[in-house]
């Protein structure tokens, strides 16, 4: 017994030895085994009323074109989560069904949203109730531009995209329609005097080419059709926004930035250059730059570039070969010709840039 009793303290004293031998390896080896930590991502929230959150299946089909494109470090954020659409997406989002802008700028509601969510990029339709509440355009947009102050109190270099809203025509209301196309023709000549160059303001049309026989289910909210239409306006305008706040991907990928500029107008049509510029520390060996014209415009020629137009009106130029290869900070630019209706408004168009390596 006095034996067996000696020799358990020794055992345990060994193997005590043994850990504190083996602790300090342990400890010298555990960073090397840590993964990598991930780029952070870009924060966007999709912001505004039914037609955005309810169940507003376009962010389903917009998150995942984001993805194909590469745009692989992005967090769709909101305080509202995902309301099904039966495709894989990440679904948060700021859709209050029945919202009005104006009654969120009134109560101060947006703040606690942006401070919870902190997002670096607002993808915002919003101003449908209002417009069908007979609310004034001039209070909408006195709305917008505190909202927009919030959002740039909540991040300086905050991007905001701000849609010409879709078309409405509900059975209930035969005014609306009309209301629409008043209030959207204003959005453009805002946008401009609220922007910045540390917080730029980009519309994006979504109010062209929508139908709302055909692309709603009551007049007002998208079915599948629609939700394609606006995931596909949208898509250009974000994808830019994202390249210029970091992604897709590491810093020292190839990225680039579009912009537009009218050369001259004309009664049914314009003509136009769009310059693109590589923004990033990394060479580019050619370029894909999305044209969305707005006011119904098409694109119908394109020099300095090859031209592939789609079924929406939204146009893709490929650089021509020779202008393809850009040194980092290099631009180059190619022109375009579209035609417009009668009685259009002011030519312009949101614009996007992809890089290839």
């Amino acid at each position: 017994m006095r034996d067996a009793r000696l020799r358990r303290p020794r055992r345990l004293s060994l193997l005590g030895l043994l850990a504190a031998l083996l602790l300090p390896l342990a400890l010298t080896t555990a960073p090397d085994a840590a993964a990598a930590p991930s780029a952070t991502p870009v924060r966007v929230m999709p912001l505004g009323d039914s037609i955005t959150g309810s169940p507003g299946c376009w962010r389903a089909l917009l998150w995942n074109r984001l993805l194909d494109a590469g745009h692989t470090d992005i967090d769709f954020v909101g305080t509202l989560p995902a309301q099904g659409c039966g495709v894989p997406h990440d679904g948060d989002n700021e859709g209050h069904g029945g919202e009005l802008v104006t009654r969120v700028a009134e109560q101060d509601l947006l703040p606690a949203r942006l401070a919870a969510t902190r997002p670096d990029i607002v993808v915002m339709h919003f101003g449908t109730n209002d417009v069908w509440s007979s609310v004034p355009p001039d209070r909408i947009l006195a709305a917008y531009t505190e909202l927009v102050a919030q959002m740039r109190a909540s991040n300086p270099r905050m991007r905001v995209l701000v849609a010409q809203i879709i078309p409405m025509n509900p059975g209930s209301c035969a005014a609306c329609a009309q209301r629409v196309a008043d209030f959207n023709a204003r959005i453009p000549a805002w946008a401009a005097a609220t922007s910045t160059g540390d917080s730029p303001v980009t519309v994006v049309d979504q109010w062209t080419g929508f139908d709302t026989a055909t692309d709603t289910y009551d007049g007002v909210h998208p079915d599948a059709t629609g939700d394609g239409k606006i995931a596909a306006r949208w898509f250009p305008a974000l994808s830019a926004a994202l390249a210029e706040t970091g992604g897709p991907g590491d810093p020292g990928d190839p990225a680039c930035t579009a912009s537009f500029r009218t050369v001259s107008s004309w009664q049914g049509g314009h003509q136009a250059e769009v310059r693109v510029t590589n923004n990033s520390a990394a060479p580019v060996t050619g370029w894909t730059v999305t044209v969305a014209p707005a006011g119904g415009a098409r694109v119908t020629q394109v020099w300095n570039g090859t031209l592939h137009a789609a079924a929406d009106g939204t146009a893709t130029v490929t650089d021509a070969g020779w202008n393809g290869a850009l040194a980092p900070g290099a631009s180059t630019s190619f022109g375009l010709i579209a035609t417009t209706g009668a009685n259009s408004a002011p030519p312009a168009a949101t614009v996007g840039c992809t890089a290839t390596p």
